[in-house]
């Protein structure tokens, strides 16, 4: 494994951690209406669970309210049953063959609790970006040991991949702090 090699790898990792970060956060309710809410609500589609988006079409009515449109119509009373029983406290309402889903307004101790859920995720992706900070100084440590590179070499590249962990840290910063404005605004 040769420098390059380390740090394209590193750099790949920290960019799929704010990835999932983004993913993550996406999952968090606001108040507003998205598609991507129901994401990872799982419905029994014939004796397997697959994502609601799968077996309906999700489309955004307006700023607070979901419609769900199932493409069987024998699957509506399960689409809205798996809402229903989802941790995201929506109440679906049956509409024929298809489902509205109302987002209700956050109350203010809500939104605090969402808050301490974004920094929580925040915090989890700078470990995951620290822990492949980590990872990279200990291959560039044992190159160093096998005598591949030259200790030069090796503290340039710790600081190449310190200012990388640092871009990443700041990133997951602003995306949280993008996140928690965005659920305090009323």
């Amino acid at each position: 494994m040769s420098i390059s090699d380390i740090t394209k790898s590193t750099e790949t990792r920290m960019g799929k951690s704010i990835e999932n970060l983004k993913v993550n956060l996406s999952k968090i309710r606001t108040g507003r209406a998205h598609a991507g809410i129901l994401d990872h609500v799982h419905v029994d589609y014939y004796g397997s669970m697959v994502p609601v988006g799968q077996v309906a079409n999700v489309s955004v009515v307006d700023a607070r309210t979901l419609n769900v449109q199932p493409w069987e119509k024998n699957m509506a009373a399960p689409i809205e049953k798996a809402i229903r029983e989802s941790d995201l406290g929506l109440n679906p309402v049956a509409l024929g063959d298809s489902i509205r889903v109302p987002m209700p307004p956050l109350t203010e101790e809500r939104r605090r609790d969402l808050t301490k859920v974004v920094r929580s995720e925040g915090e989890d992706s700078k470990v995951a970006v620290r822990n492949l900070r980590r990872e990279a100084n200990d291959a560039l440590k044992r190159l160093l040991k096998e005598k591949e590179i030259s200790e030069d070499d090796d503290r340039r590249t710790q600081d190449v991949v310190q200012k990388m962990t640092d871009k990443y840290v700041a990133e997951i910063d602003k995306l949280v702090a993008d996140k928690e404005a965005e659920i305090m605004k009323v």
